[in-house]
């Protein structure tokens, strides 16, 4: 787990639009889920780690090896007050709201032996965020209602209904007005990005042709086929009568598409995989290696428009069409281009965001109180 130094990306509201996650190297943005036979995320189409010389984040090794400095500990109960930036609290509740969307966005609870540095790391986050907020006061930067009304409606889009989003909220112990006072701080912090950091951020065809060369082993893509499955799922554990009747039911299945049904049609009302199944089956392309063996078996072998016989998995009894088959390539430039711009375009964001916070922070009062 790791938090972004620039305070900028710290989105109060991020745990309720957490379906969607941000790349962090290029070519993570057209990744799809692989289905539930590997457990895995599916190969990016280009790269499948971070650059080189990256690093691991602000909760990885120390230069040369060395672990990183023990964070002071973090009491178990928070106080009301945890840290004054120039007069304003930071509150005991909004850290916790912090770290609760960050282990929504994760999938995962902070780990106990990093509870402290996690902690405090995100309140350097939030103690950021808030003298972002404080510049943009003092240098008069206003929120139009018209953006505070599209930003709540995308968040809102996130959900399936009005109602999820409502409970959503409910579960984080959230108003619907406390949401919209967070997003309004959250734009108005990014104009102070907007007006200080933008106009300077320059990437050229040199930086992206210089960073694609210096890793073109990043750019590798390994062999892999654009697939769709139906799941009936059955745990390995199951009793042979639930399994039983689940391969009945994906041969059923399977029976109705090799007789000309729409195979995403099927997949949409029959499919038990939850993350495949609204886009009617489709996986993207599955590398290999990213999926348990008797998937990737079959899947391999079937040929573009080729419907699989019923596969048995440790999740229960797949149905699988191949769309095409693509064999292993160095991405050209010419098609990693936008991606690598992209990508350097937010990393520079960055790196100058956390430098303008550092000046804020080195002129502001800051009385951190845990």
């Amino acid at each position: 787990m790791t938090i972004r130094s620039a305070a900028i990306v710290l989105i109060l509201v991020s745990g309720l639009a957490c379906r969607q996650t941000a790349s962090t190297t290029p070519g993570d943005s057209s990744a799809k889920p692989v289905p539930p036979t590997s457990g895995a995320t599916a190969q990016a189409p280009a790269v499948a780690q971070a650059p080189p010389g990256s690093g691991g984040g602000p909760t990885g090794s120390a230069p040369g090896g060395a672990s990183p400095p023990a964070a002071k500990p973090v009491p178990p109960s928070l106080p009301a007050v945890v840290a004054r930036v120039n007069g304003e609290p930071i509150s005991g509740p909004e850290l916790e709201q912090a770290i609760r969307n960050l282990e929504a966005g994760v999938g995962q609870p902070v780990p106990l032996d990093r509870r402290d540095g996690v902690y405090r790391q995100m309140l350097d986050e939030l103690i950021g965020f808030k003298l972002l907020v404080q510049a943009a006061s003092a240098e008069r930067l206003t929120v139009a209602d018209s953006e505070l009304d599209g930003r709540l409606a995308q968040i809102r889009q996130q959900f399936p209904s009005e109602q999820a989003f409502l409970d959503e909220l409910k579960g984080r112990n959230m108003t619907l007005e406390q949401l919209r006072r967070q997003i309004q701080s959250q734009l108005r912090a990014a104009k102070v990005v907007e007006k200080h950091i933008e106009p300077v951020i320059v990437v050229g065809d040199k930086d992206v042709a210089t960073f694609y060369e210096q890793n073109k082993s990043q750019f590798l893509e390994s062999e892999a086929v654009h697939a769709s499955h139906i799941l009936i799922r059955a745990d390995e554990k199951a009793d042979e009568a639930t399994k039983k009747a689940a391969r009945a039911q994906a041969e059923q299945v399977l029976a109705r598409a090799r007789k000309g049904e729409d195979f995403a049609a099927l997949a949409r009302e029959y499919s038990q995989d939850s993350g495949s199944s609204p886009n009617g089956g489709d996986l993207g392309f599955v590398a290999k290696g990213k999926t348990v063996p008797a998937f990737e078996t079959a899947a391999f072998a079937l040929k573009p428009g080729e419907l699989s016989a019923v596969v048995q998995t440790p999740f229960g009894f797949h149905v699988i069409k191949a769309a095409e088959h693509r064999q292993a390539r160095q991405v050209p430039l010419a098609e990693a281009g936008e991606r690598i711009k992209q990508y350097l375009t937010d990393q520079r964001r960055q790196e100058r965001t956390a430098a303008l916070v550092g000046g804020l922070r080195a002129k502001a009062k800051v009385d951190i109180l845990i």
